[in-house]
């Protein structure tokens, strides 16, 4: 692989639709509260809501530096994120090198060339999102790789990484400080900056009126090809009550299905952003993940409201592409909490499994996690009390307590009985920080964004996590959750509700066990 072909994975859609070699698998590794845990004997989870998630670590060096990061090679660390960096540094050291390849600063990774004086200028790739800071600069390492933060180095991380098969011949990382590999990235940067804004061949355009309660077919083709980009034209429509269904080689159930709003990653309706796979904005929302099939692919709308809907959609196609067996399908199921076949009295208050909620549950096919849509209704009633600061005060002097968020994401691949991604908060598993609270700033970047959310936070919020590079691939099983401190109703009178939409690529031929989209599961109260 070489360093281009690495970069490459960070803007490569259509990658995502084909199955892992064996032996490929992402993670996570991040300062989460080392007081949860596994108990073997009794098979269940001790303290599975702990939650001081800022200096969480492998182990402890004698110095006082911690190591965060390890793992065994050929790999690369895609992402680095941090709440709060400080001037410790970041010392990693890749394959057998007793010198650290990188020993700098752990804020200035986010803001500097190593050993160089003008800020970074890869504003594509490097990013601050509403107090969380990110890098998308890759790291590889053949052998093994080991990141230390000395004294002093801030708190809360996470290192999202992604193993290669033992055959995989990685870059070397000082191929980033060549000519070459600075206009590798340079050219990257720009491509993200793009966020697949790319000429498209053979578009197909439909349309249809849909009544009230009723299903129309929107769009279908025989034979095999790739939806490469559908772009939503008609965008009077009301999108939170028009369901999209999606259906490929001939199945029965869909693949997709979810309120339009919903899946282009409204809250519920139109709140413009600008990724890399997903956009909505004024003008149109598109949806740019690859969606193969090899015998055929149909597109239906339901209209769950009480007026007639007329939808228009652009479909750009490669009627060329012929899927082979190691090519997935495009799914993605909204949903208000499924559980499939787990026992939900574990994930309920007093259970061993509380406060984790289900994003996404895939049993006996392989595929990878590509990304979720969240869309949070956290309402609830203003208080009498006078606050000591703007909006509702500060820290632990607020006159309500109305953070929605807080909860860790934790996905466990193929039977882990540990997950191999465990974070740090809700907020940081999209890549901001610290709730963005005052002053709420929104956001977009090639994959993260938070495009809905009031001045005051009470209402509709919306946020979306992409997996590009680091998506997850898994062979049969994949369980991936986010904690949900809150209760549907809190403190009386107050709710806290969760609409997920995943998006994931599942094995040919499988169906994923979603149940059908309902008008009570919509979240369009004011």
């Amino acid at each position: 692989m070489t360093y281009r072909e690495l970069l490459a994975r960070l803007t490569d859609l259509r990658a995502l639709a084909q199955m892992a070699p064996d032996g490929e698998r992402s993670g996570c590794m991040s300062s989460y509260d080392r007081a949860s845990r596994f108990d073997a004997a009794t098979g269940t989870y001790v303290d599975w809501d702990a939650n001081a998630d800022g200096s969480g670590c492998i182990r402890t060096l004698e110095d006082g530096s911690i190591v965060a990061f390890e793992q065994e090679g050929p790999g690369v660390i895609w992402r680095v994120w941090s709440a709060l960096p400080q001037q410790g540094h970041m010392r990693v050291y890749i394959d057998d090198e007793p010198a650290p390849a990188i020993d700098m600063p752990f804020s200035d990774w986010f803001e500097k060339q190593p050993d160089d004086v003008p800020p970074l200028n890869l504003s594509e790739l490097s990013m601050r999102l509403s107090r969380g800071r990110n890098s998308f600069i890759p790291i590889p390492f053949q052998k093994r790789c080991r990141v230390e933060f000395a004294p002093d180095w801030g708190a809360y991380y996470h290192f999202t990484y992604t193993l290669f098969d033992k055959g995989t011949q990685m870059p070397s990382y000082a191929e980033r400080f060549a000519n070459d590999g600075m206009i590798a990235l340079a050219q990257t940067d720009r491509l993200l900056y793009e966020r697949g804004e790319v000429c498209r061949t053979g578009e197909h355009t439909a349309q249809a009126q849909i009544a009230p309660g009723e299903a129309a077919q929107l769009f279908a083709l025989p034979g095999s090809g790739m939806i490469e980009e559908m772009t939503l034209c008609s965008t009077e429509a009301d999108v939170s009550r028009l369901v999209l269904r999606m259906y490929w080689d001939g199945r029965e159930l869909p693949a997709v299905e979810a309120p339009l709003g919903e899946f282009f990653g409204g809250a519920p309706g139109y709140a413009r952003y600008r990724c890399l796979p997903m956009s909505m904005e004024r003008a149109q929302y598109a949806c740019r993940f690859a969606m193969p099939y090899a015998d055929g692919c149909r597109v239906e709308i339901v209209n769950l409201g009480e007026r007639p809907q007329t939808v228009r959609m652009r479909f750009a196609v490669d009627g060329a592409f012929v899927p082979d067996a190691h090519t997935l399908r495009f799914h993605a199921k909204y949903h208000r909490g499924h559980f499939g076949s787990l026992d939900a009295a574990r994930f309920a208050p007093g259970g061993d499994r509380w406060p984790d909620w289900p994003l996404l549950l895939v049993d006996g096919a392989a595929g990878r996690f590509v990304g979720v849509h969240l869309h949070i209704l956290d309402t609830w009633k203003t208080p009498e009390e006078k606050p000591l600061s703007w909006w509702y005060g500060a820290w632990d002097q607020k006159t309500v307590d109305w953070w929605w968020g807080e909860g860790d994401e934790k996905f466990f691949v193929d039977g882990e009985r540990f997950p191999s991604t465990f974070g740090t908060g809700s907020e940081d598993y999209i890549g901001y920080a610290w709730a963005a609270e005052p002053p709420f700033a929104r956001f977009d970047s090639p994959y993260a964004c938070l495009n809905a959310m009031p001045i005051d936070g009470n209402g509709h919020t919306a946020v979306s996590r992409f997996h590009v590079a680091d998506s997850i691939p898994f062979a049969q099983r994949f369980e991936g959750f986010i904690e949900k401190y809150k209760g549907d109703v809190w403190d009386g009178e107050n709710t806290c509700l969760y609409g997920a939409t995943p998006y994931w690529y599942q094995q040919a031929g499988t169906d994923d066990g979603y149940p059908s989209v309902r008008p009570e599961d919509l979240l369009t109260e004011e």
